[in-house]
């Protein structure tokens, strides 16, 4: 089944997404000066970052780039950004894309074929930070992808669904697709990260119940609309046998084929019922769709941030995806969340600070984890 585009984004609703933003709304770009910056920095605009920018310049902050008066260099800086973020895990962290030619043994070799290998791949232009869309004419309906090296982060369906899970702290019509060659690898199997997909960390469990309790989590998760790989319904499984969890479906589950994962969602539910997990998830019974479950999942990516199996940056980012804005912006989540914006601003990217920034995300889950749960406002 193919999942229906978003419609185009119109001016009217473009001016509505800008009455959310924490921004001045200077007059829109006018077609005149859309098609100047698109020919002096030789990229183009997706259709709906076109008429976002028609409909007002948001400015007054050095998250959104300032396309009337912002400085050159700073402007192709950021257009930059992704392929030289790239490039550099190409050099320091031995990333190599599967479609590539085979890597030559020296790195001076090896970054000059990715780099020509890069010139062919769609642009990524700014929306805001370091949020992108991809750059191509005359279409719609593309994601926002927040991009660092080559962890690529899904933030939004498009445009629209972006702005009001990022600014108003909505829940997200979930990601339905990629949409561009090359950057759909990172959200599509690849290293880097989807919001929406299951949690990505560093596996820990060392005793049964500790894989049990990875097993409520991926329920959880599944709950409240992220999505479940075979792959790691399998891998949370045979994590569990090794481990002596006792469920009569569990070595079914474990021992499934690659070409036998069509089966994996059913052997799971199994073993969710054998050990008595289904009836005691929560209920979705408050105006805030799966509140209970979304609260235990949060603790559950503190504790991952605080043990090391969570990279800071990665979980901040879906907390606030899933926490913050999925629960209407609680309180007590702010702090944490303004640590994880600072972590992602663009100046801190570019003077390289972030690390400290890293070890106040843990600290701040230490805090939260060490009060009452739920966290008061």
């Amino acid at each position: 089944m193919v999942t229906p585009s978003p419609p185009p984004l119109t001016l009217e609703a473009a001016r509505a997404l800008q009455n959310l933003l924490r921004a001045e709304i200077g007059p829109g770009l006018t077609d005149r000066e859309l098609g100047g910056i698109e020919a002096r920095f030789g990229f183009t605009f997706s259709a709906d970052h076109r008429v976002f920018l028609a409909a007002g310049l948001p400015h007054g902050s050095p998250h959104w780039p300032d396309w009337r008066h912002g400085d050159p260099e700073d402007l192709a800086e950021r257009l930059a950004w992704p392929v030289e973020g790239v490039l550099f895990d190409v050099e320091h962290n031995g990333f190599w894309h599967p479609a590539w030619p085979s890597r030559p043994a020296e790195t001076s070799d090896a970054l000059r074929v990715a780099r020509s290998e890069l010139a062919t791949v769609p642009q990524l232009v700014p929306v805001y930070g370091h949020r992108y869309l991809p750059g191509t004419a005359g279409e719609s309906g593309h994601p926002v992808l927040s991009v660092w090296q080559t962890d690529i982060i899904m933030y939004g369906n498009d445009l629209s669904d972006y702005i009001q899970c990022e600014f108003a702290g909505r829940s997200t019509s979930r990601l339905a697709h990629t949409t561009v060659d090359f950057w759909s690898y990172f959200v599509a199997g690849g290293p880097g990260i989807d919001v929406t997909a299951p949690t990505p960390y560093t596996p820990y469990a060392v005793t049964a119940q500790e894989a049990v309790e990875h097993l409520r989590i991926l329920a959880l998760e599944r709950l409240i609309g992220r999505q479940l790989s075979p792959h790691q319904l399998v891998e949370a499984g045979l994590t569990a046998l090794m481990l002596d969890v006792e469920a009569e479906s569990l070595p079914l589950l474990a021992g499934l084929l690659r070409t036998e994962h069509e089966n994996a969602d059913a052997l799971f539910d199994q073993v969710l019922a054998e050990l008595g997990l289904t009836e005691d998830l929560p209920a979705d019974d408050t105006g805030i769709p799966w509140e209970a479950a979304r609260w235990e999942l949060v603790r559950w990516w503190l504790r991952l941030i605080v043990n090391g199996s969570l990279a800071p940056g990665a979980g901040g980012d879906i907390i606030t995806y899933e926490g913050w804005g999925a629960l209407a912006r609680p309180q007590a989540l702010r702090p944490l969340v303004d640590t994880v914006e600072a972590y992602n601003d663009w100046e801190a990217v570019r003077r390289g600070t972030r690390e400290h920034l890293a070890e106040a995300i843990v600290a701040e889950a230490e805090r939260l984890l060490a009060g009452p749960w739920p966290p008061s406002d």
